[in-house]
């Protein structure tokens, strides 16, 4: 597997996680592209935007997060491997997160419904 121009820490975090599920670099397509958004000149002449696709699952992920291309590799195989895990049933942190603000929002639905508002007093 290619080092990404993150730490090493990182680097070895992303090789345990493909592990880990089974991910190989060979089961992965990549492509480039080039990015839009805030960059200037340095993204409108290079393809910085990542695009993978998992051939088994057919899941994919895109990143133009940052204007290197190497991170961008790096977090869109982060992304995927996160969409992979979520397809396999396994509960991520992003759902823990969505879980709990969704907890948050009923929870203050609730407390305005059941509240006397100054009018109805």
């Amino acid at each position: 597997m290619t080092e990404f121009a993150v730490s090493a820490e990182k680097n070895r975090w992303l090789r345990l996680k493909m592990l880990e599920l089974g991910v190989r670099e060979a089961d992965l397509e990549e492509s480039f592209v080039r990015s839009s958004g805030n960059g200037g000149q340095h993204v409108n002449k290079t393809s910085s935007s990542v695009q993978l696709k998992h051939k088994p699952t057919g899941i994919t992920a895109t990143c133009m997060r940052e204007r290197s291309q190497s991170i961008n590799r790096f977090l869109a195989r982060r992304e995927l491997l996160e969409r992979i895990e979520a397809a396999s049933g396994v509960i991520t942190a992003e759902m823990m997160r969505t879980i709990k603000l969704r907890k948050q929002k009923d929870r203050r639905r609730r407390r305005t419904s059941t509240t006397p508002t100054p009018e109805t007093r």
